[in-house]
């Protein structure tokens, strides 16, 4: 069997890892793209086994960069959700965990000057539109991404250095409003009859958000619990599928299915509680403001997409959203904390109340080269 080699850079960016390629050593012809980076994860078998997939949305992630001649701007990039399990991509949306993984990656390859003690690189998430500024740590012997350090983040084991991701006016990335159907609460009729209120916030990404309790959650399961109850995700996707046609993503709920997996996302929030996180630590109601399970691509996220957790921190800041009539008022310059599946998340959002606009959202991450290389695919 002839195979095919490109070269790659397998990262974790937070806690998402996938595919770092430069656009040069892919094909000019971006028609081509699809199917190399899907043989690369091993799809469409769901197990994966003959790629770099991991089998879940948040270790199916591809990253293309290059340098930019815009002015202001680095490093532009684009990101591709591979769909586990089927022969398709997803380029609708930006993954927040793996821009932190951009950074490192463009200071690594030298794609960008180096500044100590911290380089602060301007990128272009193509995906969006959207401008974020990454700020990463340098080693001052190597001069580059100095990696080791006492930063830690729920969902990841042992600590790393701190690089620090910050949204730049993440108001409307697909829809060009902070609330994109008018309203900061509204109903919605539910298949059994049943009227719920719901928010809908473009914060880095739509994000559709549900009181858990409304849906039958208890808002503390664990993801394996939540993916596997078949009657819940099947109501939460149609939500979903439901506020996709809504916002002019999809035609109907197939389509939403079909050709807007990731957008928008949905999370079920609830008030703070006290749960055994995913590996087996107790999480206390006292560590957050607010509790949420997110899904993304069908599934309950093992922690929570950092556009989830930007949506839902901006709307703890909003009044007569879901969100804060769960938290009650919170003080922005604290952060806000949502607990997940895997610890708590904080997440520090800059908004003007009076017009609706968020100017910045920043998130605490880590990011590592895993691996680098070549990887190979059947010709």
């Amino acid at each position: 069997m002839q195979m095919r080699a490109f070269k790659t850079v397998y990262m974790r960016g937070g806690t998402s890892k996938g595919c770092m390629f430069k656009r040069d050593d892919l094909p000019t012809d971006k028609k081509e793209w699809d199917e190399i980076f899907l043989k690369v994860m091993g799809n469409p078998d769901p197990k994966q086994i003959d790629g770099m997939g991991g089998t879940v949305s948040s270790n199916n992630k591809i990253v293309v960069v290059w340098e930019s001649d815009l002015p202001e701007v680095d490093i532009e990039y684009l990101v591709g959700q591979v769909i586990v399990g089927e022969d398709r991509i997803d380029y609708k949306a930006n993954c927040g965990n793996m821009t932190a993984a951009v950074g490192p990656f463009a200071v690594e390859e030298k794609m960008v000057t180096v500044s100590q003690p911290v380089t602060t690189v301007r990128l272009l998430n193509q995906n969006t539109g959207k401008h974020i500024n990454i700020e990463v740590p340098i080693d001052p012997e190597t001069n580059t991404f100095a990696d080791k350090g006492d930063c830690r983040i729920a969902g990841i084991d042992g600590t790393a250095a701190e690089v620090l991701v910050n949204f730049v006016n993440p108001t409307g990335a697909k829809t060009g409003k902070l609330f994109p159907t008018g309203e900061r609460k509204e109903s919605f009729v539910l298949p059994d009859g049943r009227v719920i209120d719901i928010s809908v916030l473009d914060v880095g990404g739509p994000l559709v958000i549900v009181h858990a309790g409304d849906v039958g959650s208890s808002g503390t399961e664990m993801p394996e619990v939540l993916s596997g109850n078949a009657e819940l995700s099947d109501l939460v996707e149609y939500i979903r599928g439901s506020v996709s046609i809504m916002l002019g993503f999809a035609k109907d709920l197939e389509d939403a299915v079909v050709n807007s997996p990731g957008v928008p996302k949905i999370a079920l929030v609830s008030n703070p509680q006290t749960y055994v996180d995913i590996a087996k630590q107790p999480v206390t109601e006292s560590e957050m403001d607010i509790c949420a399970r997110v899904y993304s691509i069908f599934k309950c996220h093992k922690a929570i997409p950092v556009t989830a957790a930007c949506g839902i921190s901006v709307a703890a800041l909003f009044e007569a959203t879901i969100v804060q009539a769960i938290t009650g008022k919170v003080e922005a310059t604290n952060g806000v904390r949502i607990g997940h599946p895997s610890g708590v998340m904080k997440i520090f959002p800059k908004v003007d109340l009076e017009k609706n606009d968020v100017q910045e959202v920043g998130v605490q991450r880590t990011a590592r080269r895993i691996m680098d290389g070549r990887v190979y695919i059947p010709d």
